[in-house]
């Protein structure tokens, strides 16, 4: 990957976020980190600093992995989160990959989060052709509402909502509301579990 990453760091420990940094350096990838530690430090980073990825350590108890990913879906649909953790949490951590979290890094094993990273963004590079009208129609879509439904929904005539997902599918190369769905899983867009956080 040749291009500087933005990578936001949901991190208490600043020594973790040093490793982390110096972990991604040795790796060979250009990158500008930012570290936050609370919700509001978050939401303004998401924001503000705009990250190509977001790397979250779950085991925060006042705002978690899962906490950060419902704001990242609300405020930045297409960022990937990778949860970087000491140890795994069992059923939290499973509710957070269902969730849309794209992979879970030990920090004892560090070596896999250049690749993880690498994976994560260039899956979602494609998103980066769709505009923000665009992904709502595609996220719509792919949780299984119909044209009539997402054209009330978006205030929009029916054409032009045919017109979008058509552009979707064309931008994305997909051809099918299968692999559309599939498209929304793999990116996060849509979750496999209903629960809220």
């Amino acid at each position: 990957m040749n291009k500087t990453l933005r990578v936001l760091l949901l991190e208490d420990s600043a020594a973790d976020a040093e490793l982390i940094a110096h972990e991604l350096r040795h790796s060979g990838m250009t990158t500008v980190a930012e570290r936050v530690a609370s919700r509001e430090a978050f939401e303004t980073a998401i924001r503000e600093f705009a990250p190509d990825v977001v790397l979250s350590d779950h085991a925060r108890a006042e705002f978690d992995a899962r906490a950060a990913l419902h704001v990242l879906r609300s405020v930045s649909p297409t960022t990937p989160l990778i949860i970087v953790t000491d140890s795994l949490h069992g059923d939290k951590t499973v509710a957070c990959l269902r969730a849309g979290a794209e992979d879970l890094i030990l920090k004892g094993n560090l070596s896999r989060l250049p690749a993880a990273i690498t994976n994560a963004v260039s899956v979602r590079r494609p998103l980066e052709k769709l505009t923000r009208r665009q992904i709502e129609v595609l996220r719509m879509v792919a949780e299984g509402h119909r044209t009539r439904a997402i054209a009330s929904k978006l205030k929009l005539s029916v054409k032009t909502v045919e017109s979008h997902r058509g552009e979707v599918m064309k931008r994305l190369d997909i051809h099918d509301v299968v692999s559309l769905v599939r498209y929304a899983l793999r990116v996060g867009l849509i979750t496999t579990t209903s629960e809220k956080s």
